[in-house]
């Protein structure tokens, strides 16, 4: 007896087949090809961000600094906190500061519907506490605007000296001197509740750098020496560049300059293998190498023609030795093989920088090598954006391949670039904080940014 089926019952249903559409780029906003419209303001995707603050001080800040802490190095636990060191540019010269800074209750990015719990790895971000971070500060009048400010390098796992000790900090003033100050009673009165600043300490300088003769600059750095042999170097807009060093009862500034470059010394930065050895950058668009005990303190090798333009910043790789890192006003950057550099008599043409880069749009403010990964470094331009790159990215053809369009049907983005960082006006300096893996912090003319990404 034949039964009948229902056809319902029966129903051969055919195989889902995949879809043969290629997935889409999505849709970024690029810098320099888009443009906001009236009334639009960009938005940060969160889901990039491990972490993500700001704070908006009362003056902007062209330079500032990290300062090392003793809580340790590697931290991967939240909330994180962070000690900085400013200095303003405030409406009127008496109005300065040098400011000390310290940022708690950083918490982790919120993602949409999840909490600080739902992370149950290493990190600790307390049980539901307030998303905002805390900032405290302590300041220090500093007459004139601060050009720019370095601290006293520390190295890495030592803890901060103690209270009777100094910590200095180096602020290059719009009026032509450097002052050194000593900020290690800032922390203490910022890290014990009810604790006063020791003024006599703190509100004059410890020593001030005159040798500049009223002429301003922005090129500093000190070597990483022990305290007792400091080494602090400063270049200014008359394109000279003078020496200061400890003595047992403080600092002394050798009053002979190297005069190598043609114009105004954009940046300094001492070499991290040899003691002698540091690097300068220029508005002559040399890159320049010189050594303390050569006689006439003149650069004993460079790069005459480093950029087109202007050469903002460089940056010396503390990991490989033989990478100098260079951002000019032009917008580009370039990676130097300092291995390939003339030395000065020879008639040999410039070297070939071993990669170079033109993404930003504007003059680069600031480049600085990731403490610990050679390959990985960050950058800031006057297109407002912060980027992170890592040069050990190749192209993947096969995933760029999968894809039915670029952003923007085309638009290069380099491989190595790996994060672009947006949303400010006038970025000035970016630094890596060296005790925080990935994170980044940078200054504004709309204040400072302190976050960590999915990419580094």
């Amino acid at each position: 007896m034949e039964v009948d089926v229902g056809e319902d019952e029966d129903e051969v249903v055919p195989p889902i087949e995949e879809s043969a559409e290629k997935p889409r780029a999505p849709n970024v906003f690029i810098p320099g090809l888009h443009a906001l419209g009236k009334d639009e303001v960009l938005e940060a995707d969160d889901s990039v961000y491990i972490m993500r603050h700001t704070m908006n001080p009362t003056w902007p800040s062209l330079s500032f600094d990290v300062l090392r802490d003793d809580q340790g190095d590697q931290r991967q636990r939240y909330p994180a906190s962070a000690y900085i060191v400013a200095g303003t540019q405030a409406d009127a010269a008496k109005n300065n500061k040098l400011t000390v800074f310290k940022m708690t209750q950083l918490h982790k990015t919120q993602k949409d519907g999840e909490s600080d719990d739902d992370d149950n790895d290493d990190d600790d971000d307390g049980d539901n506490l307030d998303e905002d971070a805390v900032l405290d500060y302590r300041s220090v009048p500093h007459f004139g605007g601060v050009n720019r400010v370095r601290a006293q390098p520390l190295p890495a796992g030592q803890p901060l000296p103690s209270l009777s000790r100094p910590y200095y900090v180096a602020s290059w003033a719009e009026t032509g001197k450097v002052h050194i100050w000593d900020v290690r009673p800032l922390i203490y009165a910022l890290d014990t509740p009810g604790a006063s600043t020791d003024k006599e300490r703190t509100e004059t300088p410890r020593y001030t750098i005159d040798t500049h003769r009223r002429a301003e600059g922005f090129a500093m750095d000190w070597a990483a020496s022990e305290t007792g042999a400091l080494r602090l170097l400063t270049g200014d807009i008359h394109a000279k560049i003078y020496l200061t060093m400890s003595t047992p009862t403080g600092f002394t500034t050798q009053n002979t300059a190297f005069t190598s470059h043609t114009s105004s010394v954009e940046d300094i930065q001492w070499s991290p293998s040899e003691a002698t050895v540091f690097a300068s950058c220029s508005a002559d668009q040399s890159v320049r190498m010189w050594d303390v005990r050569s006689r006439g303190r003149q650069s004993v090798a460079g790069i005459e023609k480093a950029h087109s333009s202007d050469v903002n910043v460089i940056s010396w790789n503390r990991n490989t030795a033989y990478l100098l890192l260079s951002g000019g006003d032009e917008g580009g950057i370039k990676v130097w093989d300092l291995r390939s550099i003339n030395k000065h008599g020879t008639t040999a043409p410039d070297p070939t920088p071993v990669a170079s880069f033109m993404w930003h749009r504007a003059p680069i403010t600031s480049v600085e090598w990731h403490p610990t990964e050679d390959s990985i470094f960050a950058a800031s331009g006057a297109d407002d954006q912060v980027t992170l790159w890592d040069l050990a990215v190749e192209q993947d053809d096969e995933e760029t391949g999968a894809m039915e369009d670029t952003p923007e049907n085309g638009q290069d983005v380099p491989p190595q670039l790996l994060f672009v960082h947006q949303g400010l006006k006038e970025v000035k300096e970016v630094h890596w904080h060296p005790q925080i893996p990935g994170t980044v912090i940078s200054t504004a003319l709309d204040g400072f940014n302190i976050f960590k990404t999915i990419s580094v």
